[in-house]
């Protein structure tokens, strides 16, 4: 912490980084052995078994440096890490539970053994009981996973952490800070608030970090502000009276019929049990013959054919076409009657000169009878 007695120093100069953990070294540990045995246990899953038989002599050899011992029981499904004499660092026992605790979590070995070094801090986030639904509880936990781990991996970069998601729990290794952002980024998903507005945040955080003259101001006019729309929650209350009018009558109306009374009005009261079981299975198969009928017809539809429409120039093509055949077809009962008419002319021309013809030969009879 900076001193704030204004008295120079000679040793408080400014390159000196404060922040900054030195590394807790065998002579740093003046007292010597501890005078009592520190040990913790943790049990693993079945299917970890065969990974961690064969990660086995790597996690030991790790935890021989920091003078922790450790022991895997494979009948009890157990990890065991100790102090033992060797073990200077009083703070490496709880690191070595940490490492186990990350291992049974389906953590890979290699990035489980970075918990041991000093910068390096982890956090086991349980995260089924935030959500009732199952189903709800599975689509909120892809969300932290995002399409091809895309939204993980945005999450791992903005806060230099690594995270793992395994069955109902969510494990995280990184700075403190960065464990901070997770999990309240990870509570906040299970409450129905989606990462993508948190990366967005991060994301707009770590460019204003970089400029030095807003160190000393507030961000919150810079940081989007993502409000909660919800609809009306309001109950709609259910309509029992009928507010319509009636015609008044002094006596009070019928009771309504139990479910008894009914079935002793349709028959179905008097039925055995067989009987009864037959109605209600004929009742599943007469509605799943309708639902088959229905799902048919909506098949069927896919293959009606579609009213063809014709371009433009076709249709206009076989109007003029009609309007051609039309005319012609005028035309011709046009010409049809001039000739009938004609033809008609003719023959009255003949038969006024036959008519002629025998009036001249009936007056030249008439003449010679005279004569």
């Amino acid at each position: 912490m900076p001193s704030t007695y204004n008295k120079e120093k000679a040793w408080d100069t400014e390159d000196i980084d404060k922040w900054k953990i030195d590394e807790f070294k065998p002579e740093d540990n003046v007292a010597g052995n501890f005078a009592e045995e520190s040990s913790f246990v943790i049990l693993f899953p079945k299917y970890r078994e065969s990974y961690l038989k064969e990660a086995w002599p790597t996690i030991t050899k790790a935890l021989e440096k920091q003078g922790i011992a450790c022991t895997l029981d494979l009948v009890e499904g157990s990890m065991a890490v100790k102090t033992t004499r060797k073990t200077y660092d009083p703070a490496s026992i709880l690191k070595a539970r940490d490492l186990i605790k990350l291992l049974s979590r389906s953590v890979p070995v290699t990035q489980a053994i970075k918990i041991l070094q000093d910068d390096m801090a982890c956090d086991i986030i349980k995260i089924r009981n935030q959500v009732q639904n199952k189903e709800r509880f599975v689509k909120r936990r892809q969300r932290i996973l995002g399409p091809n781990g895309s939204t993980l991996k945005a999450l791992e970069l903005l806060t230099a952490t690594y995270i793992m998601v395994q069955g109902n729990t969510v494990s995280v290794m990184g700075p403190f800070k960065g464990l901070k952002e997770i999990r309240r980024i990870i509570d906040d998903c299970m409450a129905n608030i989606h990462p993508i507005y948190h990366i967005k945040e991060l994301m707009i955080k770590r460019e204003l970090a970089k400029d030095p003259t807003l160190a000393n101001e507030s961000w919150d006019r810079f940081l989007p502000n993502f409000k909660k729309r919800t609809l009306s929650k309001r109950r709609v209350p259910f309509q029992v009276t009928d507010k319509s009018k009636k015609v008044y009558t002094p006596f009070p109306p019928a009771p309504e019929k139990s479910k008894v009374d009914l079935q002793i009005e349709s028959g179905e009261y008097f039925l055995s049990k067989e009987a009864k079981d037959r109605a209600q299975k004929e009742e599943v198969v007469e509605r799943q013959r309708l639902k088959r009928d229905e799902k048919m017809r909506e098949r069927e539809k896919d293959f009606i054919a579609p009213e063809e429409t014709l371009p433009a120039d076709v249709e206009g093509k076989k109007k003029e076409k009609k309007d051609k055949k039309e005319k012609k077809e005028k035309k011709e009962k046009k010409e049809k009657r001039k000739r009938d008419s004609e033809d008609a002319d003719v023959d009255d021309a003949a038969e006024r000169k036959e008519k002629k013809k025998k009036k001249k030969s009936k007056s030249k009879e008439a003449a010679s009878d005279e004569e």
